[in-house]
């Protein structure tokens, strides 16, 4: 049978409409990431992530660099969103997660951006950013759908989520790719000041998985639905390469699609920060592969 994506189900029960509304009422008092700011961004205020009531886009595009099931033939539709719930002082888009480059956008304008990727071609709809937007995203979803969208909705998120949030993209998001980070605290506090970042993250990237499971690929290898999750190798082992890879094969599933990235350099901030003041080595990527072996994880990027 052909893929459809998840929302469509929710489109004809009425249900996603359900989701926006109440989503939108969190906004009130935003609690929609696990800081909780509390502030009221329906009114205007805007919390940790400096975002109001509107999102803000820095650019939507296919994108042919991200993981290959995503990239297939076509690109990737990614839509990268301004603002961020983490201030990683390393952010190689800085530009765009922690100045904010970017227009606001009403759901409206969203949902043509989501309906004009699918007319160029693209696989998907790449949300990147998406934890601080996740009511208006709704909003351009359900307006998106009812006028035709069809393509699976991938949640590209730096994995500080909460759980109540994701409950409401059950059965929304189709690909869930976030990043584990740290497995260490303090590192989380310092290098992204997020408190209790290895537990916020392990228990969303539980719930991820409950909802969608392993990455499936369709006949073309492109995938269709499952986590798909992302590892930056940091200098020093400050990611906690090992722990957190063996909490996910151990705690998760042995079969998680997983790319260990190598592209980290000093961006940003991080020359401030003296274990982040150079690029990994080979040495260092090397050794994430092999921990990925030994711990049993087969699925890499």
């Amino acid at each position: 049978m052909p893929f459809e994506p998840s929302y469509l189900r929710l489109l004809r029960n009425g249900e996603l409409s359900h989701r926006v509304r109440a989503a939108y009422e969190r906004l009130a008092a935003c609690d929609l990431c696990p800081r909780a700011c509390g502030v009221n961004r329906r009114e205007g205020a805007e919390g940790t992530c400096r975002t109001g009531e509107l999102a803000r886009v820095a650019s939507y595009h296919p994108h042919f660099g991200e993981e290959a099931p995503l990239v297939g033939s076509s690109g990737s539709g990614t839509i990268f969103f301004s603002r961020c719930n983490l201030r990683c002082v390393y952010c190689q888009n800085y530009e765009i997660s922690q100045l904010g480059e970017g227009d606001e956008v009403e759901p409206e304008e969203l949902a043509a951006m989501m309906l004009h990727l699918q007319a160029l071609g693209c696989h998907n709809v790449n949300l990147v950013s998406p934890t601080h937007v996740v009511p208006q995203i709704l909003a351009a979803l359900l307006i998106a759908a009812q006028a035709g969208l069809n393509l699976p909705l991938v949640y590209n998120t730096g994995g500080y989520d909460a759980l109540s949030t994701l409950a409401l993209l059950d059965g929304v998001v189709d690909i869930y790719m976030p990043d584990m980070k740290y497995a260490d605290e303090a590192a989380g506090r310092r290098l992204s000041h997020a408190s209790n970042y290895p537990e916020v993250n392990r228990a969303a990237v539980a719930e991820m998985h409950r909802q969608v499971g392993d990455l499936q690929l369709d006949e073309r290898g492109v995938a269709v639905r499952g986590l798909l999750v992302r590892h930056l190798v940091l200098p020093q082992g400050l990611a906690g390469t090992r722990e957190t890879l063996r909490w996910l094969a151990q705690e998760v599933s042995p079969n998680t699609y997983l790319n260990i990235m190598d592209q980290y350099r000093p961006c940003y901030r991080a020359r401030e920060y003296p274990e982040l003041a150079r690029p990994i080595t080979r040495a260092e990527y090397v050794e994430a592969l092999s921990v990925a072996g030994e711990v049993g994880l087969r699925r890499l990027d």
